[in-house]
C-alpha cells in the first residue's frame, strides 16, 4: 500500500515526514479566492477529471489516467488544464505559474489544505472526510495519520502560514521572522527549515549593511551612508533601522525645500513629488512614534487620512524596481498634525468683524487672537465655526486664528495659528423713522436718525432688506427719481410701491423702515345723464389698469369694477333733485399712503321736464279758431331751476314725424326764460304754415337741452288736417 511507504503501518515515529507547515506560496491568497469562486472544497478537487476520484498526495500528486493508470500532476499537465474550455481553467493557470517556480508547490498546498480539512473533523470521521474529498483509498490511511501527527494549527497560525511566502516575497523579513515565531516549533517541515536558514544569512548581510552605515556617520561619508542603509534596505525591506537612517541621510534641512510635499488639510494629509523618478512606482510610508514614544512606520496613500492628532511626522517616498527600494527617499520635512482652520473669513460691520471658519473635527478648542490700533480687547464671542469682536474702533485689526488638541498621552497642542486681516471702516447711524404724507399728486417724505450720512430713498427690486441690515452702497439701487415740488415728491399715476430709507456713508449703507405708496389713476370722461324714474346712467374713460372705482353722489356710494362697468355700464338711483357725482380710484393696498388725484365729479341737474300738446279750438259760430300749442315746464317740489333749453315746434306736411329741428318749418319758438317764469305758456299756430296735413314735433335747443327732460305726447294726437 502507498501509506507504506510513509511507515503508518510499521509504528514508527516521524516516519510521516516533509508535512507541509505552511502552504509557502506567495499568491495563496489569489489561489484560494478561485477556489471559492468556483466551490471547490480544496485545490486537488480542479485536477480531478469530472465524475472520477483517486486523487494521490502523499508521494507526489497524481489524477487517474486511462483505465487504472494515473498521471502525475507536472506543469505539461497544468497547462493542458489551463487550454481547456473549463471553468477551472483559470485556476489551473495559476497553479502552473506556481509549479514552474517550485516543482513542489501544488503538492504542498494540495496537502496542506487536505490536512487542515482532516484535523477539522473528529477523528474517528477523518477516513471517511477523506474519501469524500476524494482520496485514493490507498492513501486515506497515510493522509488521516499525517493529520493526527502535523500539529493542529489554530486560525490565528493558519493566517501566519499562509502570509509567509508574500512576505519573503516582498522581503519584508522582519515580518517573516514574526510569522515563524508564530508558528509550531519542534515541527519537521523542511521548507520552513530552508526558509529559517535563509532568513539568518540575510540577516547577517543587513547587519554589516548597518554597522557599515553607522561607520561613515561617524566619518560623516555621507554617499557611503545613503548606499549601506539602501543596500540594508534592499535586503530586508522592512528594516527600520535602515528606514530611519536612508531617510536621516535624505532629509532635507531647515529653510530647504522639501522633495515631498506634506500639505496638511483638516482631515488629511496630501502628499506630492515629482513621480518621474521611479519605474515601478512609490512607496510612501509615514515615519512616527506610537503611544509609548518608540519610533514606528505605517505604509500610506498620496492621501493619508489616518492621522493621529498632534503628534509629529515625517514623510517619506521611496522609488520601487521590481517591488524592492531602488534609489534614495524623497522625504518632507517635520510635519505637526495639528490642522488649521479652514476657509477663514473675515467680514466687518458698525464697530465690529465677524469671523467664520470650518473647524477641523479632531481640535478640542479654537481660540482667537485680535490686535487692531487700539489697546482695548473689545468684546469676543466665540462659536463652534466662528467669532464676533464687537466695540471696535475704526482701523485695520489682525485675527490669529489657533486650534487646541490633545495628544494620545493627553498632553495639550496648538496649531501655528491662522492669521487674517481685516479693516473696520465708519458706518452711518441708521434711519430711525420713516413717514411718508400726501400732499395732492406729491407725497412728502421725513425721516428721523442718520446723522452721520445721508438719506436715500430706494425702491428695492425684490424682497426689502429688514432695517439695519449692512449694505455695499454699490449695490443699493437708484433713487427715486421723482419730480420734486417745493421739497415733495410727484409720484407717477398708477404707481404702488414701497419705499425704503437707507442711510449711507461713503462705500457703506445700513437698511432703514418702509412705508408703502400707491397712488391712484385720475378718472376723465365722467359725464351722467338723467333716465326715467330717477335714475342717471352715468360714464366715464376707465382709468388703465385700475380694478375698483369708488362713485359717490348726495345719497349713497357704491364700488364698481372694471368688469361690471364693461358688462353692464353705470346706473344710479338719483332721484329727481339735482345731485353731484363723484368718481375716482379705490385703494388696493392695505396701510398705504394714498395719493389720490382730484376726483372727477359731474353735476346732474334736477328731473325737469318740457312737455307739449296740441289743444284743438273749441267750435264757433263762424266756425273753429286756430288751434294752440301749450308748452309745459315742470321740475322737483324745492328744486332750483336756473336755465332752460328753448323750445321749438317744427312742422312737416304728411303723417310722418319731422326727424329734427330742421327737418320742416318752424312755427313757433318758446324761450327758456319764459318757460322758467310762467311754467306754461299758449300760442297759437299760424294759419296754414304748410299744406294739410300737415304733423307737428317739439325740440329743445341750446346748451342746457340735455339737462332738461322733453316729454312727447302720441304722434297721432299731433297731426292737424
Amino acid at each position: 500500500m502507498k501509506g507504506r511507504d510513509f511507515g503508518h503501518h510499521l509504528g514508527l515515529p516521524r516516519a510521516l515526514s516533509g508535512l507541509p507547515l505552511s502552504p509557502l506560496v506567495a499568491s495563496y491568497g489569489e489561489l484560494v479566492a478561485a477556489q471559492h469562486a468556483l466551490g471547490l472544497r480544496h485545490l486537488g478537487e480542479a485536477l480531478l477529471p469530472p465524475g472520477t476520484g483517486g486523487l494521490s498526495v502523499l508521494d507526489g500528486v497524481y489524477v487517474p489516467s486511462g483505465g487504472r493508470g494515473r498521471r502525475r500532476v507536472d506543469v505539461a499537465f497544468l497547462e493542458d488544464l489551463a487550454r481547456a474550455p473549463t471553468p477551472t481553467a483559470g485556476l489551473a493557470r495559476l497553479l502552473a505559474e506556481e509549479q514552474r517556480q517550485d516543482p513542489q508547490a501544488v503538492r504542498r498546498v494540495v496537502l496542506y489544505q487536505l490536512i487542515g480539512l482532516l484535523q477539522d473533523r473528529p477523528a474517528k470521521e477523518r477516513p471517511h472526510t477523506a474519501a469524500q474529498l476524494g482520496v485514493h483509498a490507498d492513501e486515506i490511511g497515510g493522509l488521516v495519520a499525517a493529520a493526527r501527527l502535523r500539529p493542529h494549527l489554530d486560525r490565528g497560525e493558519r493566517q501566519a502560514a499562509e502570509s509567509l511566502a508574500g512576505a519573503w516575497e516582498q522581503h519584508r523579513l522582519h515580518r517573516v521572522r514574526t510569522l515563524l515565531e508564530r508558528l509550531p516549533h519542534g515541527t519537521d517541515d523542511p521548507a520552513l527549515r530552508s526558509l529559517r536558514n535563509g532568513l539568518a544569512l540575510r540577516f547577517a548581510v543587513v547587519d554589516g549593511a548597518l554597522l557599515a552605515a553607522r561607520r561613515a556617520e561617524r566619518d560623516r561619508d555621507t554617499e557611503t551612508v545613503g548606499a549601506e542603509y539602501l543596500r540594508a534596505l534592499r535586503e530586508v525591506a522592512d528594516d527600520r533601522r535602515a528606514l530611519r537612517g536612508l531617510v536621516r541621510a535624505h532629509r532635507p534641512r531647515t529653510g530647504e525645500p522639501a522633495a515631498l510635499d506634506a500639505e496638511l488639510g483638516l482631515d488629511h494629509v496630501r502628499l506630492t513629488w515629482d513621480e518621474t523618478g521611479s519605474d515601478d512606482g512609490w512607496r510612501l510610508l509615514c515615519l512616527h512614534r506610537d503611544e509609548r514614544g518608540a519610533p514606528a512606520v505605517r505604509e500610506v496613500a498620496a492621501r493619508d487620512e489616518a492621522l493621529v492628532l498632534g503628534s509629529t511626522v515625517r514623510y517619506a517616498a521611496l522609488p520601487l524596481r521590481e517591488g524592492l527600494v531602488d534609489g534614495p527617499p524623497l522625504v518632507s520635512h517635520r510635519l505637526l498634525l495639528a490642522p488649521e482652520v479652514e476657509s477663514l473669513t473675515l467680514t466687518d460691520g458698525p464697530e465690529r468683524i465677524e469671523g467664520a471658519w470650518k473647524r477641523p473635527p479632531g481640535a478640542t478648542d479654537v481660540t482667537v487672537e485680535r490686535t487692531g490700533p487700539d489697546a482695548t480687547d473689545g468684546r469676543l464671542t466665540l462659536r463652534s465655526e466662528g467669532f464676533t469682536a464687537t466695540d471696535l474702533p475704526p482701523g485695520r485689526h489682525t485675527v490669529r486664528v489657533v486650534c487646541h488638541y490633545r495628544t494620545p498621552g493627553g498632553q495639550p497642542v496648538a496649531s501655528p495659528g491662522v492669521r487674517a486681516t481685516r479693516t473696520v471702516h465708519p458706518w452711518p447711524s441708521p434711519v430711525r423713522t420713516l413717514t411718508a404724507r400726501p400732499e395732492g399728486d406729491a407725497v412728502r417724505f421725513a425721516w428721523t436718525g442718520a446723522e452721520e450720512g445721508d438719506v436715500r430713498l430706494v425702491e428695492w427690486p425684490g424682497e426689502v432688506p429688514a432695517p439695519g441690515a449692512e449694505l455695499r452702497t454699490r449695490d443699493l439701487p437708484a433713487g427715486l427719481g421723482w419730480p420734486e415740488r417745493d421739497g415733495a415728491l410727484r409720484p407717477p399715476p398708477g404707481l404702488s410701491v414701497r419705499v425704503a430709507a437707507v442711510a449711507v456713508l461713503g462705500e457703506r449703507a445700513l437698511a432703514g423702515p418702509a412705508v408703502d405708496v400707491e397712488v391712484l389713476r385720475p378718472v376723465t370722461g365722467l359725464a351722467a345723464r338723467r333716465l326715467p324714474g330717477g335714475e342717471a346712467e352715468v360714464s366715464l374713460d376707465w382709468p388703465g389698469d385700475t380694478p375698483h372705482l369708488r362713485v359717490s353722489w348726495d345719497s349713497g356710494e357704491r364700488s364698481v369694477t372694471a368688469h361690471a362697468y364693461r358688462r353692464g355700464g353705470l346706473r344710479l338711483a338719483v332721484g329727481p333733485r339735482a345731485v353731484r357725482v363723484r368718481v375716482a380710484a379705490a385703494p388696493q393696498v392695505p396701510g398705504a399712503v394714498v395719493v389720490v388725484p382730484d376726483a372727477a365729479e359731474v353735476l346732474l341737474p334736477p328731473d325737469t321736464a318740457i312737455g307739449y300738446q296740441l289743444v284743438r279750438a273749441p267750435r264757433r259760430l263762424l266756425g273753429r279758431g286756430r288751434p294752440l300749442l301749450r308748452v309745459t315746464l315742470s321740475a322737483p317740489e324745492g328744486g332750483e331751476q336756473d336755465d332752460a333749453p328753448e323750445f321749438v315746434c317744427v312742422a312737416r306736411s304728411g303723417t310722418l314725424r319731422p326727424r329734427s329741428a330742421a327737418d320742416g318749418t318752424t312755427l313757433l319758438r318758446i324761450p327758456g326764460t319764459d318757460l322758467l317764469r310762467l311754467g306754461t305758456v299758449e300760442q297759437e299756430l299760424p294759419a296754414a304754415p304748410c299744406p294739410a296735413p300737415y304733423t307737428l314735433r317739439g325740440f329743445l335747443l341750446g346748451e342746457h337741452a340735455a339737462s332738461v327732460r322733453l316729454e312727447e305726447p302720441s304722434p297721432a294726437t299731433l297731426v292737424v288736417r
